[in-house]
């Protein structure tokens, strides 16, 4: 469920609440040109000061908000808004792209799956200046290693060659691409649940199929208000976004609409799972029921005659008859045969129900 970490009511503005499962801050810095890439880790926020002032392109990194200082003191050297770094920090946020003075801040929500299935978003903060990228990760890890080694290599689009803003963009076509393999694992998981739903449904398999709508909840949460961050990029002019990059995240765009588009597709499908569940356990009931009707109708004659032939009447002819006994078994046991190979035909006991030659 939604867990909001907000400061109490009536604190000042730019108010910080932070976790206290949060881990401490691990600051990692890529300085590149087009002809080479340095990387750092950085243990001391006053040796950040040094790359604003290179002439090198900086994407800095910061995982983790376990210490309130450390987060303070990079919100002053960069000159973060106070709103701007409660944003970043007090998570999680809305997704949503904002505009200040001095920088744009952009927040996104990046989704991934730990421990065998189970989905898990976390929010990532990007602040994007005239002369740096600095992102905020509420956790470590991410599913930035590819843009990390695109800068590395300098294959492709050269990320080296192109702007701050340029790596910005970078950054959130990995974060929404990687919405594709979660995707594609829950249909997977769908398909199967459907398969087992229709040859043997089993309790198990309702907790299953609520797990799977919960999490499409939460990613229908997560990715439909960056439809509207990404639309407010690309529509609204900005200085820290060149026209060009606009056309890139153009195709973020369509990414993120065709993400909802699957996402809300799989949640009616979800649905329709619960549905073909509870028809299949109907129809099984329907089948046992029938057994035991046919059965009990099988054996409503039998003890019909049992009854009759129970009675202590002097008067009853058969009762002093040799015979008597073993006829009333045949009987009985034609009556019991007759009727099964009667519901056998009409389909009603296994097999289809005969049709007359034409």
């Amino acid at each position: 469920m939604f867990r909001k970490k907000h400061p109490k009511a009536g604190a000042r503005p730019g108010t910080l609440v932070i976790s206290h499962a949060s881990p401490p801050p691990v600051i990692r810095v890529m300085e590149y040109t087009p002809e080479s890439v340095k990387e750092h880790e950085i243990d001391d926020v006053e040796s950040l000061r040094r790359f604003l002032q290179a002439d090198a392109k900086v994407w800095i990194d910061v995982q983790g908000f376990g210490d309130e200082k450390v987060i303070r003191a990079i919100g002053e050297l960069f000159g973060l808004h106070p709103l701007a770094l409660e944003d970043v920090v007090n998570v999680p946020q809305r997704p949503k792209a904002e505009a200040y003075d001095k920088h744009l801040l952009w927040i996104t929500r990046m989704a991934t799956m730990v421990d065998h299935g189970t989905l898990q978003t976390e929010q990532v903060s990007m602040v994007l200046g005239a002369n740096y990228l600095l992102t905020f990760q509420e956790m470590y890890g991410d599913v930035l290693d590819p843009v990390r080694e695109r800068i590395r290599v300098g294959k492709g689009r050269p990320i080296r060659n192109s702007g701050h803003d340029y790596l910005a963009y970078a950054v959130i076509d990995a974060i929404i691409d990687g919405y594709y393999p979660i995707l594609e694992t829950f249909g997977e998981t769908m398909e199967e649940f459907e398969n087992e739903i229709v040859d043997n449904p089993d309790s198990s398999l309702l907790q299953k199929i609520h797990h799977i709508k919960r999490e499409m909840l939460a990613l229908r949460r997560a990715v439909w208000p960056q439809r509207e961050a990404l639309n407010k990029l690309i529509r609204d002019e900005c200085e820290f976004v060149t026209e060009n990059v606009r056309t890139y995240l153009r195709d973020v765009y369509d990414h993120c609409i065709q993400i909802i588009d699957v996402v809300e597709t799989y949640r009616e499908l979800a649905g329709g799972l619960m549905d073909v569940y509870l028809s299949s356990i109907g129809n099984r009931q329907n089948e046992v029921m029938k057994v035991l009707t046919i059965m009990a109708s099988i054996f409503i004659p039998l003890t019909f005659l049992a009854g009759i032939y129970g009675m202590n009447f002097d008067n009853m002819p058969e009762l002093h008859s040799a015979w008597g006994y073993p006829m009333l078994l045949t009987i009985m046991f034609a009556v019991g045969v007759g009727m099964t190979f009667y519901f056998k035909r009409k389909g009603w006991l296994g097999g289809q129900r005969s049709r007359p030659e034409e």
